[in-house]
């Protein structure tokens, strides 16, 4: 496994974005970042908010794009050009329709599954697949015809606290990640349900 240089949380930008389902992504990175001291600023060049952390003594960079969700890879490309971070280095973070609230797995490679910054980040990475996915469970509305308004509204108030347990976790299976591969990390946050925990 690449050592992990680049964690990209996905969202929409803007306070009217912040709070619905889409940006479960952005919010695990705020949260990355919250716990290990960084301050996210907003860099031009990068289309988006970035900042640093160390994990298991490692250095790692951390994004949030401020474009909107089908722009993503913009910000992606623009971020591991510069610092020549190879596809096979980078986290995407993002929200899963087809995983339950109070889920979440991580992944290496694979399609975008209809997921429109998934599918932005892999054309601007010239067709790369290879980066690793935290993919955040949101449920799914029933429907494709709904898909659309349903990530773009936030969840009801138990929804959400699964949603920010299961962020909550994200966060602690990335430190396992780091200091004890990926292995370990898959196991454990894969064996967690915050449904059941309540």
């Amino acid at each position: 496994m690449h050592p992990i240089e680049l964690i990209v949380g996905l969202g929409n930008p803007g306070p009217e974005y912040a709070h619905t389902r889409h940006n479960a992504g952005a919010w695990y990175v705020t949260e990355l970042a919250r716990l290990h001291g960084a301050q996210l600023r907003e860099e031009g060049k990068f289309f988006g908010w970035t900042g640093r952390v160390r994990i298991a003594n490692r250095d790692v960079r951390l994004l949030i794009p401020a474009t909107f969700m089908n722009r993503s890879g913009k910000a992606v490309a623009a971020l591991a050009n510069f610092y020549q971070i190879p596809p096979e280095a980078i986290l995407v973070a993002h929200d899963e329709l087809d995983l339950p609230p109070g889920s979440a797995r991580f992944k290496q490679g694979g399609g975008h599954g209809g997921h429109n910054g998934l599918r932005d980040i892999i054309g601007c990475l010239g067709n790369n697949k290879d980066f690793y996915r935290l993919r955040l469970g949101i449920g799914h509305p029933g429907h494709k015809s709904q898909v659309a308004g349903f990530v773009l509204t936030k969840a009801p108030a138990t929804e959400q606290s699964l949603l920010d347990a299961t962020v909550d976790e994200a966060v602690r299976a990335t430190d396992i990640l780091f200091s004890d591969g990926m292995t370990r990390a898959m196991n454990r946050l894969h064996a967690f349900n915050a449904d059941s925990t309540k």
